[in-house]
This record gives C-alpha cells, structure tokens and sequence, in this order.
C-alpha cells in the first residue's frame, strides 16, 4: 500500500499523523524531536530515519513544520528524493511568500503541491474536526482532498498557491482582534458591577455574538470547555497568536493594506509574551487587560 510521508510530529502534526493511522493509512513520520517520534510510533507510525526516509515510497508528502525557514529547509531536502506524480501538502502556517517559494521549488521538479494551514489548535488535532484552508490548484486539491477529511472536518479550497496561508493569517488576525475586544468588555463589564454571566447572556444572543465570546469565553463559568476553566493551558497558546498576528502584519506591511487593528493585537500580545505570559492560552490575554487596568 502507497505511503503517506509526515513531516513534524510535534503538538500538532503527532495527532493528525494518528488520525491518518486509524484511519487506515500507512504512515512513514519523522520529527527531530525523540520524544515527538516515539509518541508517534506508539500510535502506529512507522518513523524514518530521516525527512528522505518518509518520502521515497510515499504517494503523499505533509509536513508540519514551525515557520517557513524551515519548510523551505525540509522541502530543499526532499523535493529531489521525491518521485514526479508525487503531492506535497504543507500544513505549516508559515508566511505567504516563504509559501509561494515552496510551492515554486517543488513545480520545478514535477512535483503537486498544497499549502493547508489549519485551525481548531490541539483539540481539533486530536478529534480530527480541524479545517483546513487549502491554496494551490484544483487538480492538486482534488488529489489532496480526501487525506485532508481524515484528519479535519472542513476543507476550503481557498485558490492559487499561497492562498490557504492568506486565509488564515486573515482569519486569526479577526480571531486575535476579538479575544482582546471580549477581554475589554468583561473587564468593563466588572469595574462596572455586572456579573461575567449576565454579560455573557446579553452579548451571546445579540450583536456582540462571536467565537470568542461562545466557544472560548476568557472568564471562567460561562463556556464550560473554555481554558478559562482550566487555568488557560492550552488550546492555542498566545505565542502561536503572537505569531500569527505578526505574519499578518509583514503580509500587510508587504502589500501596504492597512490593518491598525490587527497591528495593535499584535502588540498587545508581545507584551503579554514579554510578561513571560507564552505557553499560556490566547484568551489569557484578559489578565493584561486587568492589569492594565488596575494600572491606569
């Protein structure tokens, strides 16, 4: 039976390599991490030696890598390893122009390639619900489809190559700007003697709706499955936010669009990251507003 190649079995590529394996694929995984290859192999992936190793038998190359310097890095490796027919999806969120290069490289070999960053965090990884936003053609997308279904419950094909990096950095840019607007309304909302309940009753079925605010509600008691109820651990830790409001950023700044909002998210979040406030959950940010303003 073809292969799978997985690249990156970190937080989470590791689950959605497992996901492939219950769903019956045969993956050949690598991670320069030991610990990252020896969960996977006890979920039943076979590791390689090697980044080469998962590729030379694979019909179906992911990765799943920290930033583009590194995708690009892997992808240098591999692509001449990699048989013509062969598809490399990349599921990194990475910058859209470190995207378009890897894409570049791989065409000059004959090789079909997919950038699918994902959302849904951890949680999503695991359950196998992520959704995936897809750039690159529609040749490329149908061969790439049905692998993605099997460890997500929603794929977008989003256009041309690079556009699946487009959509999310814009996506988590919205998500980024309305954690810290909920955060500011509830710490509002307290200063002012209204309860985290009431408050949420009123903006939960009215014009102030939105994900953060339903699914991940900073304060605890509203949203049970919120990490406001378990001491903010992640979910989406604020670094990997920080991350992407700044690659949205330099995406803006490359195309001169204005996003002052997003821009000031993502200085907010660096001084949360500043204040050693990383590895926890994004909806933390709440507490900086707090402190902010208890300081004014």
């Amino acid at each position: 039976m073809p292969a799978i190649g997985f690249i990156g079995l970190g937080n989470m590529g590791g689950p959605m390599a497992a996901n492939l394996v219950k769903a019956g694929e045969h993956v050949l995984g690598f991670d320069v991490v030991p610990v990252s290859r020896e969960a996977s192999a006890r979920d039943g992936v076979q590791i390689a030696a090697n980044a080469r190793g998962t590729v030379e038998n694979a019909d179906i190359v992911i990765s799943m890598l920290p930033g583009g310097e590194h995708v690009l890095s892997v992808w240098n490796d591999i692509v001449p390893v990699a048989r013509q027919g062969t598809l490399f999806i990349d599921c990194s969120t990475i910058d859209v122009e470190s995207a378009r290069k890897a894409h570049r490289l791989a065409a000059s070999r004959g090789i079909a390639t997919l950038d699918a960053p994902v959302s849904g965090g951890v949680g999503g990884a695991k359950a196998a619900t992520l959704t995936f936003m897809v750039g690159g053609s529609e040749h490329a997308f149908a061969r790439g489809k049905p692998v993605l279904e099997r460890m997500g419950k929603r794929v977008v094909h989003c256009g041309e190559a690079g556009n699946g990096q487009v959509a999310k950095i814009c996506n988590n840019m919205i998500l980024g700007v309305s954690m810290i607007a909920v955060s500011e309304a509830f710490v509002l909302g307290e200063k002012l003697g209204l309860s985290h309940q009431a408050l949420f009753d009123v903006a939960s079925a009215s014009s102030g709706q939105c994900w953060s605010l339903t699914s991940y509600c900073p304060v605890p008691g509203p949203v049970p499955a919120s990490p406001a109820n378990n001491e903010y651990k992640p979910g989406f830790a604020a670094a990997l936010m920080l991350k992407d409001l700044r690659l949205a950023k330099a995406a803006a700044d490359s195309v001169k669009a204005s996003t002052t909002l997003g821009a000031k998210a993502a200085r907010i979040y660096e001084d949360f990251a500043q204040q050693g406030h990383s590895a926890a959950d994004f909806s933390a940010i709440i507490k900086l507003v707090r402190e902010q303003s208890e300081n004014r």
